[in-house]
């Protein structure tokens, strides 16, 4: 089974908003996430990274890893709960990723424990493979507001 996701039902799934909501759709497709996001340029991480020679952070390509990631955990990651990294391991960084790509991700996850996740993500541009990751994170309920 296919479930196809624009930005606005990735809207519902993630916590994630502007600026921090990476992904411009995702897909699942048997147990594995296939995200995408299109570098347009004009990202707030890209001002300083490096000024005439933009490439994307590594950062922020393991971030999208994590956000597609998360898709497949359904309603789990949505708003009554928060996901947060709790490792990152055996990164590898192949190419820059920049303006102009469209930077394609493959996760899935390995294994789950409680609230604990273990996955596996790799980031392509062009069918080329640009980063590759093992990482895990915990879900958690969000805590109430206590705003006054």
């Amino acid at each position: 089974m296919t479930v196809t996701m624009k930005r606005q039902e990735l809207e519902q799934l993630l916590p994630h908003r502007e600026e921090m909501l990476l992904l411009d759709e995702a897909e699942v497709v048997d147990g594995c996430a296939h995200g995408k996001k299109y570098i347009r340029g004009d990202e707030f991480f890209l001002r300083g990274h490096f000024p005439g020679d933009p490439i994307v952070p590594g950062v922020i390509l393991c971030e999208i890893l994590a956000q597609s990631a998360c898709v497949l955990l359904g309603d789990m990651a949505g708003s009554q709960c928060r996901t947060l990294y709790t490792g990152l391991d055996q990164v590898r960084f192949k190419h820059p990723v920049r303006p102009g790509d469209l930077f394609e991700t493959v996760c899935e996850i390995e294994k789950s424990r409680g609230p604990f996740y273990w996955a596996k993500g790799r980031g392509y541009v062009g069918g080329e493979l640009c980063v590759s990751a093992s990482f895990s994170f915990a879900v958690y309920p969000k805590e109430e507001s206590h705003e006054g």
